[in-house]
């Protein structure tokens, strides 16, 4: 079924005009208005921007800690399954892959492999026996260096 246009109207190019000359409102943006948007975007985004980058890397050493404290809970129970912690060797692997000599192996002990990487990509550093304890469990940080303060210390196991 086609429409009519009624009498008086017509059509040109998307513009609707009356026989009079006079135009109905067009909608858009001026370049002026799109100018001022995005100025004010940029300004959010210089202001937030920062603070936001703190708590992401805030969020990473959190996060780092809650992994420490996975593995730690994860290598106490292949402890009671196997009578001993995974020998440096062996490594934190040991959770996911039974070595040669763990004959009541029953895992694997971590849902994911990437529990066995910290949140800047680098594998946890294993050490059995330990410095501080039984095993060590260390996380070098954002840096990857020993040492180091805020985002760049080092996250342990004791």
């Amino acid at each position: 079924m086609i429409s009519r246009i009624p009498a008086g109207l017509t059509r040109r190019l998307g513009k609707v005009s009356t026989q009079t000359g006079r135009k109905l409102s067009q909608a858009g943006f001026t370049l002026v208005e799109m100018l001022v948007v995005l100025g004010i975007i940029a300004l959010i985004a210089a202001l937030v921007g920062p603070q936001l980058i703190k708590y992401l890397g805030k969020a990473k050493s959190e996060t780092a800690s809650v992994q420490v404290g996975n593995l730690t809970s994860a290598l106490e129970v292949y402890y009671l399954d196997n009578g001993r912690y995974p020998t440096s060797q062996e490594g934190l692997g040991a959770l996911m892959h039974a070595p040669q000599d763990a004959k009541r192996w029953n895992g694997p002990y971590l849902r994911k492999a990437e529990g066995l990487v910290d949140p800047w990509g680098r594998p946890y550093l294993y050490q059995a026996p330990g410095s501080h304890g039984e095993f060590d469990i260390v996380s070098l940080g954002r840096d990857g260096q020993a040492g180091g303060a805020g985002d760049d210390r080092d996250i342990v196991s004791w």
